[in-house]
């Protein structure tokens, strides 16, 4: 360092607060005993728990305490510059250990003594040991200072931590409890849609939802309306979770009241429109398509409300014609239109009602699946039953997808006018 070349050492020792008051002899005498050291940044002075040998006195630049050096409870005591001493807690304590490591934060230049040499000094000063106390204990005050804030600080952060732990806590047990629920919600809903399928002479039935939630919005029913007439409907509610739930359930109850009124099954949505409209105010809607079928004359005669047209085919899967009406979802308009229509269903064809979360399932790519596939699937004819051709529809969904989370829940409701043939694979 410059200082070095331009500033004695006797110099040097009297801008020492330590050394301030030692007589002219003392300090020349201390010349001849002292060694100068200038080291670079970290330089390691002293290692924590090995035996003290010299006692150092700081007189350019910074040195850094250490507590636990290279360990993972490495802490950093304090900073000390010019005029501070280090080394004394190895000639004071028994064991003539450090106890801390020293490390040069910046380049330094410190004085060093052999510590026989030190206490000699005190003894030829002991008004040097009252000094050495006083600047200690000063030193001791902001230690204890220091952990004094240090342990109110990690008690501030403990605490926090204890209430992070309390709330994280209630939310588990909220979540929990939300789960529950959702699992009752859940087999309360699938506890009113159908749970075994129609046994119709002539006739084979195949069903299948799937939410993509503990609970959802789609729904479908069979209705028993006499010994001729059997009515079928599929809904798709608007939204997820437990809103669209409720509102399935109220438009589930309304239609199974209005189709035993009338025997239209446009007059029955619309009836279900009005129902609706005094009930709804959170905006929902819901798509529905419900038919009546004659057992005896095959006929299928349903209405549309803003549900996708179901899918028919003749025995040798051919596309049996569906013309597209108007019609607009239930829930939101005083008089919507309403697509009524009617199809005969010779023997061996297969009817498909669905809801859009199969044709609007997407792949990694963004893909849909579609109603080409849809299609496809069917006119494959590898369905014996109307339940296979359920279960073969999700298949396809779930493989296209890839298992991807849906976005949308998943309803199927099958219809097939059976053959003696067919009558047979079904049991029938």
């Amino acid at each position: 360092m410059s200082s070095t070349s331009t500033t004695s050492v006797p110099e040097l020792l009297r801008r020492v607060p330590l050394f301030a008051t030692l007589p002219a002899d003392e300090v020349e005498r201390l010349t001849s005993i002292v060694q100068l050291q200038q080291l670079p940044p970290g330089t390691l002075l002293m290692h924590e728990g090995a035996p003290g040998e010299y006692f150092y006195i700081v007189l350019e630049g910074k040195v850094e305490i250490i507590k636990a050096l290279g360990t993972e409870s490495e802490r950093l005591l304090g900073v000390r510059g010019a005029g501070s001493f280090l080394g004394e807690m190895s000639l004071l304590s028994s064991e003539r250990q450090h106890t801390a490591s020293v490390r040069a934060g910046t380049p330094v230049l410190v004085c060093e003594m052999t510590l026989p040499d030190f206490d000699a000094l005190l003894h030829r000063q002991p008004d040097l040991a009252y000094s050495m106390m006083r600047i200690l204990s000063a030193r001791l005050d902001r230690a204890e200072n220091q952990t004094i804030r240090e342990l109110q600080e990690k008690n501030r952060e403990l605490q926090q931590a204890y209430q992070d732990l309390q709330a994280a806590q209630a939310q588990l047990i909220e979540k929990e409890k939300l789960e529950a629920e959702l699992r009752i919600a859940r087999d309360i809903q699938r506890s009113i849609l159908p749970q075994t399928r129609p046994q119709i002479p002539g006739f084979d039935f195949g069903m299948l939802i799937e939410p993509m939630r503990s609970v959802g919005g789609d729904f479908f029913d069979f209705i028993p309306i006499d010994d001729e007439h059997l009515g079928l409907a599929i809904g798709d509610v608007s939204g997820h979770g437990v809103p669209a739930a409720i509102f399935m359930a109220l438009t589930f109850s309304l239609l199974r009241a209005e189709a035993l009124r009338t025997s239209s099954p446009g007059e029955a949505l619309r009836a279900v429109n009005r129902r609706l409209l005094g009930m709804n105010q959170a905006g929902m809607f819901v798509t529905v398509l419900y038919g009546i079928l004659n057992r005896v004359t095959r006929e299928f005669r349903f209405a549309r409300a803003g549900h996708d047209l179901p899918l028919a085919l003749d025995a040798a899967c051919r596309p049996i014609p569906l013309a597209p009406g108007p019609g607009l979802m239930l829930g939101l308009f005083a008089a919507p239109p309403i697509d009524e229509q009617s199809v005969v269903l010779p023997p061996g064809s297969l009817l498909l009602l669905y809801t859009d979360g199969v044709v609007e399932g997407k792949n990694a790519a963004g893909e849909f699946f579609g109603e080409q596939r849809l299609q496809a699937i069917l006119f494959a004819g590898r369905n014996p039953t109307a339940q296979a051709a359920c279960e073969a529809v999700l298949s396809a969904v779930r493989d296209f997808c890839d298992y991807a989370p849906q976005q949308d829940d998943i309803t199927l409701l099958a219809l097939q006018a059976t053959t003696p043939s067919t009558e047979a694979v079904n049991g029938l």
